[in-house]
Formats: structure tokens, sequence, C-alpha cells
């Protein structure tokens, strides 16, 4: 059994993978977010820039929005009936 561990990931690349088909992979690529946050990540670019990430997103900060569907729902509720009146008239 083969465990991948970040540190055997260069052996496991010479030993089982074909040469000179895939790019070449990065064990500490810098990955960097707009809102400041390095972090380090495998990958095949050097250098990663993102727009979000866990630091940052509402989901994992805890800063979600919820919206306020109410409106819409009240909406839909009167187009509905609306329509209703409209096939009863035609009939």
């Amino acid at each position: 059994m083969i465990v991948y561990k970040k540190e055997n990931l260069k052996d496991f690349s010479y030993k089982y993978m074909k040469k000179d088909i895939h790019p070449k992979y990065d064990i500490k690529a810098k990955a960097t977010c707009a809102c400041g946050a390095v972090f380090e990540v495998g990958s095949t670019m050097s250098e990663i820039k993102m727009e979000i990430c866990s630091q940052c997103h509402p989901f994992y900060t805890g800063n979600e929005k919820v919206m306020d569907t109410a409106g819409r729902v009240e909406r839909f509720n009167k187009r509905r009936a609306a329509s209703a009146k409209i096939k009863k008239i035609k009939k």
C-alpha cells in the first residue's frame, strides 16, 4: 500500500508516473486571497490568486446574510391568486 504524504509526493511522481506527459507539481505553491490571507498548497501553478477563501467567506466566518424571501413569497401568492381568478372567469 502506498501512503501519500506531502514529503513523499516528489518520489511518487518519479516512480509511478509516465515521464514528460504531466505538468510539474509544485508542493509549496503560494495561494493568495483578495483579503490578504496566504496559504501554502500543492498545485501545478506556482502562484494562485483567489477572490475568496475560508477566512473571508461568509459561510465559514459566520457572517451569513439571510435573504428576506417573505416579499417574494407574498408576490408569488398574489400572482397565483390573480391567475386563478382569470381562469375562473374564462370558464
